[in-house]
């Protein structure tokens, strides 16, 4: 399996464009604005305070492999970090999150985005995401998009530290839309 995933990888620099390209090899490339779509499968915890009458916010991370759509099907491209912040009213399930990522490939090189969205809690929330740099080949790295939060499995646990606060664990897929981005040459 992981042969087919190399040769997929290798085939498709070319088609993937900048973005995976340098996610994926060490080639230098010229500046190209390109758009693209991508996911990550991931796994968070944190823990949720009462913050007012009716009203909660949620502070953790969630984190998973990053992915992007080829027309070979995904492709594994790194791994994703996020720390969350959402506040919700817990009467009307509303919530709007905000949050901070950052995507690491294989060979180290970093991209850093910053996000928020709004939705409905237990369902998920949709926003915007903006590039604001990046490390090594990556440096430099700007752009913005869609971005859709969806949890799919939650546990919450009541904690005896705190009153009024409860430890959350959830799984779910975070997709990026037509996201588009520019990596400056090197």
């Amino acid at each position: 399996m992981l042969q087919i995933i190399r040769r997929a990888s290798t085939g498709t620099k070319a088609l993937v464009a900048i973005f995976v390209a340098s996610l994926i090899s060490h080639a230098a490339v010229a500046a190209e604005q390109q758009t693209i779509n991508a996911f990550a499968i991931w796994e968070g915890q944190g823990v949720i305070y009462e913050t007012g009458v009716n009203m909660g916010t949620f502070v953790g991370s969630i984190a998973g492999r990053f992915f992007i759509e080829t027309d070979r099907g995904p492709l594994d491209a790194g791994r994703i970090v996020c720390p969350v912040m959402l506040d919700m009213n817990l009467l009307n399930a509303r919530q709007n999150g905000r949050g901070k990522c950052t995507i690491t490939a294989e060979d180290g090189a970093q991209v850093f985005g910053d996000w928020s969205c709004h939705g409905v809690h237990l369902i998920g929330c949709d926003g915007q995401m903006t590039l604001t740099g990046g490390t090594g080949r990556l440096a430099g790295t700007s752009g913005s998009g869609e971005i859709r939060i969806r949890s799919t499995v939650r546990g919450v646990a009541k904690t005896a530290s705190t009153k009024g606060s409860a430890m959350e664990f959830a799984r779910g897929i975070l997709l990026l839309d037509r996201f588009t981005y520019t990596i400056p040459s090197q």
